[in-house]
């Protein structure tokens, strides 16, 4: 990793947080600090405490003490769910409402003012880039585990996929086309989940095909983490946990509705090749010739 990236990061941060009064204990001009003000924007319609802690990345004391010092300020509400006496449910009182409608007009105020200064051309380059490094940032934060083929995330992504492919085809999807769990786990097969804060956003399976050749199956992303490069980087994943189980060869199949996943193989080094399977999903078949790292 270049010590110029990492000094342009740090450097664009310190600048962004000074702009916008992060640092600033009445953030918009309100009597608040920047993290009680992100909070109550965050409680928005009403949230469980455990959820704002994953969605936030807050310690539980400090989440704590921010929710009861709303609560005391008579903006936030603290009630327990009434079918799990051990969640606790944060939702705004009206005057909660009134000062998160205030910091809205106050934030979009603020934006305004930042892009006030631009052309409408470099308006839309800011944009165009805040959506690329937000993109890259959100990427960058995904880790990506080898997980056993029966644990319940690897289960839970492959219905998930199962069910996402059974609405596109047209003849639907049978789950029970689904690789096995021994098939993607131990010495000849691998698993792959991949986690955003905690949360599986997608999977990819290996399995053997047959002597020194592996099979690559499910490679799925969450709606809501496409178009982030993520399909790209389970697939590369997948390839390597194939060498180092000494597999010189994958090949996969894909269904012809799904042009995204051709477009990507083929871009990936993936060649085309004659039917390999009788999988009557598979309209194009695929195989990729692996490098041993050294």
């Amino acid at each position: 990793m270049s010590t110029e990236h990492v000094t342009a990061l740090r450097r664009f941060n310190r600048y962004f947080t000074r702009r916008i009064g992060a640092l600033d204990d009445h953030y918009l001009g309100q009597d608040r600090p920047l993290g009680e003000a992100r909070l109550l924007y965050e409680i928005g319609d009403g949230a469980s405490l455990r959820e704002l802690r994953s969605r936030l990345g807050l310690d539980a004391g400090y989440l704590s003490r921010m929710t009861k010092t709303l609560e005391a300020q008579g903006l936030v509400r603290i009630t327990v769910h009434p079918q799990d006496t051990r969640l606790r449910l944060a939702e705004l009182t009206p005057a909660g409402r009134v000062e998160v409608k205030e910091q809205n007009r106050r934030a979009n105020h603020l934006a305004g003012g930042l892009l006030n200064g631009l052309t409408p051309d470099q308006r839309e380059q800011l944009t165009e880039s805040l959506g690329t490094a937000q993109r890259l940032l959100r990427l960058a934060a995904i880790t990506v585990e080898l997980v056993d083929g029966a644990a319940p995330d690897a289960r839970a992504c492959l219905y998930a996929y199962a069910a996402d492919i059974d609405a596109r085809f047209p003849e639907g999807y049978d789950r029970a086309a689904l690789v096995q769990p021994h098939e993607a786990s131990g010495d000849t097969g691998a698993f792959l989940v991949a986690y955003e804060e905690g949360r599986p956003v997608g999977c990819a399976a290996l399995r053997r095909l047959e002597p020194g050749v592996g099979e690559i199956r499910h490679v799925w992303v969450h709606p809501d983490a496409r178009r982030l490069g993520l399909a790209r980087q389970l697939l590369a994943e997948l390839e390597r946990q194939a060498v180092e189980r000494g597999y010189g060869v994958v090949r996969l199949d894909t269904h012809a509705s799904l042009s995204e996943a051709q477009t990507m193989y083929r871009a990936c080094g993936y060649t085309e090749i004659p039917r390999y399977n009788d999988d009557v999903y598979g309209a194009y078949w695929f195989e990729k010739s692996l490098k041993k790292s050294r």
